[in-house]
C-alpha cells in the first residue's frame, strides 16, 4: 500500500487557513481587500463578539457572476492574474485565490452577490457548499462569516482577549481606510460604530477621523519623487509623538506593508528633532512601478521585497527632512498645560480646517541677533485692535453703553445702495462661516476637500524669533521676550544644540591638530572584541582616535582630538569604542553623529548654573544662528512659547462670553 497520498481538498484548505486566517482580523482583511479590488466606493464591516460570532462585509463593487460563484470557493481560483507575467505586475491587493476557500474551511460562510441583475446566494459550511440559489441583491457583494474556527476549536486557544482581537480588526480597517481615502469605510461592533470615513479622497480628513482632529492639525504634508519613486503623505510635527512605531503607516501602491528599513528612513528624516524612544505619527504613500516590488513573499502580503530600496530610503529621509526644516518647531506652552477640553475639540471631522499646522506655527527664516529688552505698552484686550501700540497709547475701556453703535436700517429697495449698507455687506461677505460643533456627521453636507500638500512657507518670514533677554529662573531657564510673546529657554538644551552643531562640523574636519598624551592610554579587550575592533580601525580614525596594537589583547592611544574635554579623555575614548563593538555595522557618518551628540552633552552647562547677563545673551545669539534651534540633539525642546493670548488666558483677561452687560470691566 502506498504511503504517499494526496490530501483531501477540505483538509488542504484548513492547512492553508493556518497561514491566511490566523485570527478574526485576518478574515476582515481578506474580505475587505476583495471588496477594494472589486472597485467598491463604500464598504461596511459589521462584527459581533470581536468577530468570533459574526463578521459581515458589504460592498457596492462589481459583484460576481452566477457562473463564477462556486469557482470562487476553490483554491487558487482568481480573476486577478492569468499568466506568469502578471505575477510581476500585480496591482491588486489579492491575487492567490486562497482567501474564500481558506475562510470557508474553518467557518460558516454565506455569500450574496449581484452584478446588477438577479443575484446569487451560496452557503458554504466547513468548505462544503450546502446551498446555491438565486437571491434578491443589489449590485455588489455581501459576505457573512459565522462561527469562526467552530470546526477547529483548537485554534481558539491561541486567540487573545476579545478586546485585543477587536483592536486588531480596527487597526486593519484603519490602515485600509488610510490606503484608500476615496472609499467610504464603516466599522460597527455589537451595534456600536467604531470607525467611519467619508470617502471624499481627502487623506488628512481620514487621519483626523482615526487619530483625532487635534493630531491631524499637528501634521504637515510631504511630497517628493525621483525617477523611480513618488512619496507623499503626512508626518507629525516633533511635538506630536508616540511610544512605538505602530503609528507609522507605510502604504506601497495602496498596500499597507511592514518594512523596518523604510520606517527607519522616515525617522532618520527627523534627525535630532525627536526625543529618544519617541516616534512620529506618519502616513507615507509610496507609488512605484509594480515591476520594482515583489509582493509574493509572505502569506498575508504585508512584507515585500523592493528593488532599489536604498534609493527609496534616501528619498524618504530627504523629503521628511526638507519639509520639517521649513517649520517653526517651537511648542505652544499654553497648549501643553493641563486644562479642560476646549470647544474646538468637538469640531466635526468632516468640516474642520485640517491643514492649518503651518498657520499655527508661523514659519520663519534664520534670525540674526538678540535685542535688549525694552518695556512694552500694555495690550487692551477688550477693544478691537485697529492700530498698533506704537501708533496710539492705551485706550480707556468703554462699557457697552458707551460704545457707539450705528444701526443699519433698510426701509425700501433703494436703501441697499447706501454706503453704510455696502460697508456692512463688505465686512461680513469675507467672514468665514464658523465650524459646526457637536457630533454631526452628515455625509450629504457639501464640504470642500483640503489639498493634500501643505502651503509653502513664506521665505520672507523669519523662522526664529528675535529674542530679548529678560532674566534667569533657578539657574536653569532663561526668560526672553519677542514680538510674538514670551519664551522660556532651557539653557542646557540650548547650549547642547549650539555645541552639537560645532562638534558635528569639527568632527567632520578631522585634521592633524591633536593633543599628545603625556601618559598613553592602554585599552584591554577580550580576543573577540580585538578581532571586531581590527575591522573598524578606520572608523575610529575618522574621528581622530588611532588605536595601535599593544600586545595580543590590548591597544594603546598616544593622542586624541583637541575637542575632547579635559579630564574625560579615557572615558570618552572607551565610550566611542563601545559604540563600535555594540553596532558592528555603524557607518562613519552615524559614528560621527553619535560622537557629536555625546560631546555636546558633556560640554553643555547644567541645571542650577547661574549665568550673568552677558553670558545669557551670548548663548541666545549663538542659538539664533543654529541650523536647528528648536531641539537639543536628543530631541527635547530648547524653548517654549507663550503667546500674548496664552498669557491673557492664564490671568483670566480673556473672559467667557457668557456674561451680562453688568459684568464689563477689569
Amino acid at each position: 500500500m502506498a504511503k504517499i497520498h494526496e490530501l483531501a481538498s477540505v483538509l488542504a484548505d484548513q492547512i492553508a487557513a493556518g497561514e491566511v486566517v490566523e485570527r478574526p482580523a485576518s478574515v476582515v482583511k481578506e474580505l475587505v481587500e476583495n471588496a477594494v479590488d472589486a472597485h467598491s466606493t463604500q464598504i461596511d464591516i459589521t462584527v459581533e463578539e470581536a468577530g468570533l460570532q459574526r463578521i459581515s462585509v458589504v460592498d457596492d463593487g462589481d459583484g460576481i457572476a452566477d457562473e463564477d460563484t462556486e469557482m470562487a470557493f476553490k483554491r487558487h481560483a482568481t480573476s486577478k492574474i492569468t499568466d506568469r507575467r502578471d505575477l510581476f505586475r500585480i496591482k491588486s491587493l489579492g491575487f492567490r485565490g486562497e482567501a474564500l476557500p481558506s475562510i470557508a474551511s474553518v467557518a460558516d460562510v454565506t455569500l450574496t452577490t449581484s452584478t446588477g441583475g438577479v443575484g446569487t446566494m451560496i452557503h458554504n459550511v466547513g468548505g462544503i457548499i450546502q446551498e446555491h440559489s438565486a437571491a434578491e441583491a443589489r449590485k455588489g457583494t455581501t459576505v457573512t462569516v459565522k462561527d469562526l474556527f467552530g470546526n477547529v476549536p483548537a485554534r481558539l486557544k491561541y486567540l487573545k482577549s476579545p478586546a485585543t482581537e477587536l483592536a486588531r480588526i480596527t487597526d486593519i480597517v484603519n490602515r485600509l481606510a488610510l490606503s484608500y481615502p476615496e472609499i467610504a469605510f464603516s466599522l460597527v461592533h455589537n451595534g456600536r460604530e467604531l470607525t467611519r470615513t467619508a470617502g471624499r479622497g481627502d487623506l488628512q480628513q481620514v487621519i483626523a477621523g482615526i487619530y483625532g482632529v487635534q493630531s491631524a492639525r499637528k501634521m504637515v504634508a510631504i511630497k517628493g519623487d525621483n525617477s523611480d519613486f513618488k512619496v507623499a503623505g503626512y508626518v507629525s510635527l516633533p511635538e506630536l509623538t508616540r511610544a512605538s512605531r505602530q503609528y507609522i503607516s507605510i502604504l506601497l501602491n495602496g498596500r499597507f506593508i511592514h518594512n523596518f528599513q523604510l520606517s527607519k528612513a522616515l525617522i532618520a528624516g527627523y534627525g535630532s528633532k525627536l526625543m529618544v524612544g519617541r516616534y512620529p505619527i506618519a502616513v507615507l504613500t509610496i507609488t512605484m512601478d509594480p515591476l520594482l516590488v515583489d509582493v509574493n513573499v509572505h502569506p498575508t502580503k504585508q512584507e515585500v521585497r523592493i528593488s532599489q530600496e536604498p534609493e527609496l530610503m534616501q528619498l524618504i529621509q530627504k523629503t521628511v527632512f526638507d519639509r520639517l526644516s521649513r517649520e517653526n518647531l517651537i511648542p505652544d506652552a499654553y497648549g501643553e498645560l493641563p486644562q479642560k477640553k476646549r470647544e474646538d475639540d468637538h469640531t466635526d471631522q468632516l468640516n474642520m480646517a485640517l491643514n492649518d499646522a503651518s498657520t499655527k506655527y508661523p514659519l520663519e527664516s534664520a534670525a540674526t541677533r538678540v535685542e535688549r529688552a525694552e518695556p512694552t505698552p500694555p495690550i487692551q484686550t477688550s477693544q478691537p485692535r485697529v492700530s498698533t501700540p506704537a501708533d496710539k497709547g492705551p485706550q480707556p475701556l468703554q462699557t457697552p453703553e458707551e460704545v457707539p453703535v450705528e444701526p443699519v436700517v433698510v426701509h425700501q429697495r433703494s436703501d441697499f445702495a447706501t454706503p453704510a449698507l455696502k460697508a456692512f455687506d463688505e465686512k461680513y461677505r469675507q467672514e468665514q462661516p464658523a465650524a459646526p460643533l457637536g457630533n454631526s456627521r452628515s455625509a450629504e453636507q457639501p464640504v470642500a476637500s483640503q489639498p493634500l500638500t501643505a502651503p509653502e512657507p513664506d521665505p520672507n518670514v523669519p523662522r526664529f524669533p528675535k529674542l530679548r533677554y529678560l532674566g534667569q529662573v533657578h539657574g536653569t531657564y532663561l526668560l526672553a521676550e519677542a514680538d510674538e510673546g514670551l519664551y522660556l529657554i532651557d539653557q542646557h538644551a540650548a547650549q547642547e544644540r549650539v555645541n552639537y552643531e560645532y562638534y558635528r562640523q569639527a568632527i567632520g574636519e578631522v585634521s592633524d591638530d591633536e593633543q599628545r598624551l603625556l601618559v598613553p592610554i592602554v585599552l584591554d579587550y577580550p580576543t573577540t572584541d580585538i578581532l571586531d575592533l581590527n575591522a573598524h580601525l578606520e572608523t575610529l580614525a575618522s574621528v581622530g582616535i588611532r588605536l595601535e596594537s599593544f600586545g595580543p589583547n590590548s591597544f594603546i592611544v598616544h593622542e586624541h582630538p583637541t575637542w575632547f574635554k579635559a579630564g574625560q579623555e579615557e572615558d570618552t575614548i572607551k565610550e566611542m569604542v563601545d559604540w563600535v563593538l555594540k553596532d558592528g555595522k555603524i557607518s562613519v557618518a552615524a559614528f560621527r553623529e553619535k560622537t557629536a551628540i555625546m560631546m555636546s552633552c558633556k560640554r553643555a552647562i547644567k541645571a542650577n548654573h547661574h549665568l550673568d547677563d552677558q553670558q545669557a545673551r551670548a548663548l541666545l545669539v549663538k542659538l539664533a544662528t543654529a541650523e536647528n534651534p528648536f531641539n537639543c540633539p536628543h530631541g527635547r525642546p530648547v524653548l517654549v512659547h507663550f503667546t500674548d493670548q496664552d498669557l491673557q488666558r492664564l490671568f483670566k483677561r480673556i473672559q467667557d462670553p457668557h456674561h451680562s452687560g453688568d459684568d464689563w470691566g477689569e
